[in-house]
């Protein structure tokens, strides 16, 4: 499993090479990873499909019992088999649509390290790696996305697309760390079992809010769902990829993942139900109203991200069911519809609907894969996406709470689902020929053509032979969301019922909205003022304001000027050591003078008075003089508590330090003038509050023995352990040798100094 994820990074590293050597051919060629990942996966699912999870583990650290381990069940096996399978086309598909280009070997390097980064995140048991995954999918999306780096919108749908997401996923990594603290485990295959530890925890709520944080950001969820149709910046094959497998779905995995723990309550039902419908709406509204090819795409795939979320919220057998089955269809049919935006796009430059028409004629193999499509998308018999149609209005009309604003949604959502297939299957292939910006005289190439072919074909194959997928696959995958074994079955023919009668409600009065797609558009066009208010607007005052802010602590704390640096450092910690001894109830101290010798009130009397003097003279040298006497009296403190060691050192650096300052001091003029009294107050405040903080904490350190005095360890260990019977010897050489070698590196340092002024000073003598 380990090596099935990084040859994907394996090939990646190479694939220019690759390139270089087959040419036109690369696509092709490079795609036999994908596919055989693909044969590889769908290994697994005669086990998977008969209940059986299987756990992959590698040690990774094993410090703090982390371990890179992989989790192959229905839910991660769908998902890979679809990342994986559709991961081949897209490489074949990029070879032609991208030949030519330049960069194409950078963008195999890309779409094949985000192919890895995403298997690697479905199939993740551990948390951690997971995170990783999850953050790799959001860099290498980043630059797939800004893939035109010239271009100045790709630039900045990119950045948008990863500020939205990495915000995000911030906060999903708390939410994990969380649960992981709750469960006591990183293990996903342990969490799904502790899912009533999960719910009855204090923590419930915020690990709830943190991780739908993270996967509403990445799945675009409101009101995060402004950045994925920015995204279109993209290649059309990035962006049949991220709307069809990968990117957009990690978010809605996820939350299918960790249903069976998080799950089955008033806050999950409300939240995930809530904003799933109001996602599912919005995207569909947006999609009508839209006109651009990968525009109207795109937000239609932000209605599938709503369906999805929405459904696993509902999580009943059957919501779960559907969830699975309206996965497997919209990857289906908007993977092959994207790409075949991808082809419109190639031979007859259409980038906008209004600007095409008539194309049946000059494309009839893109037009019928794009009217199967279509139709799936539409949910029209007997495709797959009707079969998916029908179990969602059968879940949502049976939903244990917030039935009616769920139907009320999706039935709204699925006229308009209908209207948006009839513009994409319709629009551009019949009706009267459109002068497009470039005329079509054949079609795509096979390697374009491939895909669509076979994935609108397998949405056509699946709704007739629905037994196909049914049993093994997404009975697994709902198992694993649902956390059993589910009951609900897949049919592609239920009777008259009341589904039945709303899809067939949901065709009528779309194909009525689609014959009057221009009028509905100008009728609704009130909604294109909205946007000032609406969250894109809210993003780019963030950002705006994050640049302010940012001046502002430049301006402020980064301006170059020394003595501010220190203040900042020294109030901080100040304030953060002040905050921390409050909040530990205050120090123990224990303080006593007696015993105090004559000759240490002295020094201690000097070194006082050389500080008083340092920041009160007028005179350079002065104050360097008075700062060496401060330093002298420290090294004299260490010669009377024993550590001759330590005020040699002190003497030495000191003497280097102060003949440094006077050679370079002594040749300029004393001081203008004190700096103003309000400053001296303030910088004598700060200097008071940082010597009492540092006073208090030596003291406190002094009185607190959380051991035995190591002492009597030396005196016992010095002749069997260090050979030596001079103690003080031992320890310097043996027991705390690099404690000595630091001493000798500055000893040296020192010597250095003051034979390049002795010497620098004898060829100024002689000059």
């Amino acid at each position: 499993m380990l090596l099935a994820i990084l040859s994907g990074f394996l090939l990646a590293t190479v694939a220019p090479a690759v390139h270089r050597q087959t040419g036109m051919n690369s696509g092709w060629v490079l795609a036999i990873l994908p596919a055989a990942l693909f044969l590889y996966f769908l290994s697994f699912l005669p086990a998977v499909g008969s209940g059986e999870s299987i756990v992959i583990s590698y040690p990774w650290v094993p410090g703090l019992d982390i371990q890179l381990s992989f989790l192959v069940d229905g839910l991660s096996l769908l998902f890979a088999l679809l990342i994986s399978g559709i991961g081949f086309f897209i490489v074949a598909y990029a070879g032609r649509y991208l030949e030519g280009h330049k960069d194409l070997g950078r963008f195999y390097v890309l779409i094949l390290s985000f192919m890895a980064s995403m298997l690697g995140l479905v199939l993740s048991d551990n948390l951690i790696s997971l995170f990783v995954f999850w953050e790799l999918t959001s860099i290498t999306s980043y630059l797939l996305i800004g893939f035109n780096h010239e271009d100045a919108t790709a630039r900045r749908s990119a950045l948008q697309g990863l500020f939205v997401t990495v915000g995000g996923g911030l906060a999903l990594l708390t939410g994990l760390v969380m649960m992981a603290v709750v469960t006591g485990s990183y293990e996903l295959s342990e969490i799904l079992s502790s899912g009533d530890a999960l719910r009855d925890h204090g923590w419930y709520v915020a690990i709830v809010l943190l991780v739908l944080l993270g996967c509403f950001t990445k799945s675009a969820q409101v009101p995060f769902h402004f950045w994925l149709p920015r995204a279109m910046a993209a290649p059309t094959p990035v962006s049949a990829y991220l709307h069809s497998a990968t990117m957009v779905k990690a978010g809605v995995y996820l939350m299918a993942r960790l249903n069976p723990s998080l799950g089955a309550t008033d806050l999950w039902l409300i939240l995930l139900g809530v904003f799933g419908a109001l996602t599912m709406f919005t995207g569909v509204f947006m999609s009508i109203r839209s006109t651009g090819v990968k525009q109207v795409l795109a937000y239609s795939t932000v209605m599938a991200l709503g369906t999805l979320t929405m459904l696993i919220g509902v999580g009943t057998d059957t919501a779960i069911m559907a969830a699975m089955a309206f996965l497997l269809a919209h990857s289906l049919y908007k993977g092959a519809l994207f790409l075949i935006a991808g082809i419109l796009d190639h031979e007859a430059g259409c980038k906008d609907f209004l600007q095409t028409g008539g194309l049946r004629h000059a494309l009839p193999i893109t037009a019928t894969f794009a009217a199967i499509a279509a139709l799936s998308l539409g949910g029209v018999i007997p495709m797959f996406g009707f079969v998916a149609k029908e179990l969602l209005f059968e879940a949502v009309l049976e939903a244990p709470s917030l039935s009616g604003l769920l139907s009320l949604l999706t039935v709204a959502s699925a006229i308009l689902v209908v209207a948006v297939a009839a513009v994409v299957g319709i629009k551009p292939y019949w009706g009267p020929r459109v002068e497009t910006p470039k005329t079509p005289h054949h079609e795509a190439p096979p390697a374009m053509l491939a895909g669509p072919a076979v994935l609108a074909s397998l949405g056509l194959l699946f709704g007739v032979g629905v037994a196909m997928v049914d049993r093994g696959l997404l009975s697994a995958a709902a198992g694993a969301v649902y956390g059993s074994p589910v009951e609900t079955y897949l049919s592609l023919w239920h009777g008259f019922n009341l589904p039945l009668m709303l899809s067939l409600l949901s065709l009528v009065l779309g194909l009525t909205i689609y014959f009057n797609w221009d009028r509905f558009r100008t009728a609704t066009g009130f909604m294109d003022d909205l946007k000032r208010f609406g969250p894109e607007r809210a993003y780019d005052k963030s950002m705006d304001g994050l640049v302010s802010i940012s001046e502002w602590q430049t301006r402020v704390l980064q301006n170059g000027y020394l003595r501010y640096y220190l203040l900042t450092i020294l109030l901080s910690t100040v304030a953060l050591v002040t905050f921390s001894i409050a909040r530990a109830g205050g120090l123990e101290i224990q303080m006593s003078l007696a015993g105090v010798r004559i000759q240490e009130l002295v020094i201690v009397a000097v070194l006082l008075l050389a500080a008083l003097v340092s920041v009160t003279t007028s005179s350079r040298l002065g104050a360097v003089a008075s700062l060496g006497a401060v330093g002298f009296s420290v090294a004299l403190i260490y010669v009377l508590f024993s550590a001759a060691d330590v005020g040699i050192t002190q003497v030495l650096v000191e003497t280097l330090t102060v003949i440094m300052l006077v050679l370079v001091l002594f040749r300029l003029p004393g001081f203008l003038g004190l700096t103003p009294q309000a400053l001296r107050i303030r910088d004598a405040v700060v200097a008071l509050a940082f010597g009492v903080m540092v006073a208090l904490l030596s003291l406190a350190a002094s009185s607190t023995r959380f051991a035995d005095s190591i002492s009597e360890y030396f005196i016992r260990e010095s002749e069997p352990s260090g050979f030596g019977r001079n103690i003080v010897n031992v320890i310097l050489v043996d027991f705390r040798a690099l404690d000595t070698l630091g001493e000798i590196v500055v000893l040296a340092l020192a010597a250095v100094g003051v034979y390049a002024m002795i010497k620098l000073r004898a060829e100024d003598n002689r000059k």
